[in-house]
Order: structure tokens, then sequence, then C-alpha cells
């Protein structure tokens, strides 16, 4: 296996990932249950309020409840959410000023094995979030078909996406301010990917940038999963984050190796 990928992967990745669950479960995790909390009030404060005053909304040619199409939404942000966090702002403290990953990659594990361990451990997180709140979807009834039993399978692949690109993004900073940007890129991504109204509101063109934006098609799928509208476009919604998975993984595993094994 060494041989075969050219020394970047030792087979242990499940080595990276128990350390990090243990330093999570001992001391962050209060951050990790407040993070389901911010949904979960989206979910009351508009879906169930101001759900009210809307009344229905269209989506894929069938009529749903406003918070029946936001509680979705939501959902495949939970999932975006946790994974950006864990792979982002942990790996940055662990890259710059706990320097653990210099003497993992003195030991056998390869920068692949690294890449794995901390990308399926913020694949975790955000699973956990996901799952908390698919809970409270199915025991309000937001949930109209039995395949939103396939949402959850689809959280995975949002959260996969996001931890595997969001931690080769981040081993290009150095600074605290520079984290300002994962920000100012996710708020505007979390309101205009059709996360509280349809993208029909906006001119074709701010249409297709926002098509070309990752969360969106996580809404997308989870939206049509968890209201039972199921079409082709669905497996594009995967394949678009299939692609994002394969260039996160190829761009982490070349920055840890042209940072630690020069």
């Amino acid at each position: 296996m060494n041989r075969l990928l050219g020394g970047v992967f030792a087979g242990n990745p499940g080595a990276v990932m128990a350390r990090s669950w243990t330093a999570t479960k001992t001391t962050n995790w209060l951050v990790v249950v407040s993070g389901f909390l911010e949904p979960v009030l989206y979910l009351l404060s508009l879906g169930v309020g101001l759900g009210r005053l809307i009344g229905t909304v269209d989506t894929g040619g069938q009529q749903v409840s406003y918070a029946a199409f936001i509680a979705p939404a939501l959902l495949a942000t939970s999932a975006m959410n946790g994974a950006v966090m864990d792979s982002t702002f942990n790996v940055f403290f662990k890259l710059n000023f706990g320097k653990l990953y210099e003497g993992m990659l003195a030991t056998p594990l390869g920068p692949l094995d690294v890449a794995l361990g901390e990308i399926m451990m913020a694949l975790l997180r955000g699973a956990l979030y996901g799952l908390a709140f698919l809970g409270v979807m199915w025991a309000v009834g937001l949930n109209l078909s039995w395949t939103a039993l396939l949402a959850f399978p689809a959280l995975l692949i949002i959260a996969f996406g996001f931890a595997s690109l969001g931690m080769g993004i981040v081993s290009f900073m150095k600074t605290f301010t520079q984290m300002d940007w994962i920000f100012f890129v996710l708020l505007p991504m979390f309101l205009l990917s059709s996360t509280f109204f349809p993208i029909t509101v906006y001119p074709r063109a701010v249409q297709i940038v926002i098509q070309c934006l990752p969360l969106w098609h996580g809404i997308e799928l989870v939206r049509g999963l968890t209201t039972g509208v199921i079409t082709s476009a669905l497996l594009w919604h995967v394949l678009y984050y299939a692609g994002m998975i394969a260039a996160g993984l190829v761009l982490t595993t070349t920055r840890l190796k042209a940072l630690f094994l020069k």
C-alpha cells in the first residue's frame, strides 16, 4: 500500500481520528453540543413562527409547509457547519500552534493518514449534528416521505465534501485574521443557497452563480429526499460532492506533504 501511494499512506488513519475524538470528548464537548442548537432555533423562529404567515412553498411541483421547506436546508447546513468547524479551526490550531502533525509524520503515519483521520473526525461531527437535527424533524413531522431515510447518507456525503476541502484550504492560512474568510464565505452561501426561499426569486445570472455553490447542491439533495421529490438531478448533486471529495483529498494530502515532508 505504501509503495502504491508513494509513501503517503500507512493505512492507519484511525489512530489520528482516535486522538482527535479523545481530545473532543474531554475538552470540546460543550462546543459540539452548542452547534446543534443553532439550526433548531432557526427552525423554531422562522419555520414555525414566520411559517404561519407564509403558508406553503412550491418545491419541485409539490406544495409543502414553509417549515418543511427550510428544515432540510437547515439539516444540510448543520452537516456543513459541523464538518467545516472541525476541519478548519481545529486543524488551524494543530498546524500553527499545537505542532501536532510534525510529531505524527515523524512516525510511520503518512500525510494521507493524517488527512483522512482529521477528515473522518470532521465527518463524525457533521454526522452527529445532522443526525440530531434529523431526529428533530422526525419528531415534529417534517419528513414527508420514506425517502427521508436516505437523508442521513446524504449528510455524510455533504460533511465529507466540506471537511476534505476545508482542511486543504486552511493549510494555506497562517493568522487568525485570515480565518475570518471562512465566515465571509459560509454566511452568504448559507443565506443564498435556497435555504429560506427558492432561488427562482433571483435573476437568472445570480441563479447560475448560486447553482455553482456546494451548499446549494447539498440542500437540493436533502430537500428532494425529505419531501419525496426524487428526480435525476439528485444524482448530479451526488456527483458534485464526489468531485469535491476527490479534489479535497488530493489538495490536503499534497499540502501536508509539502509542509512537513520536504
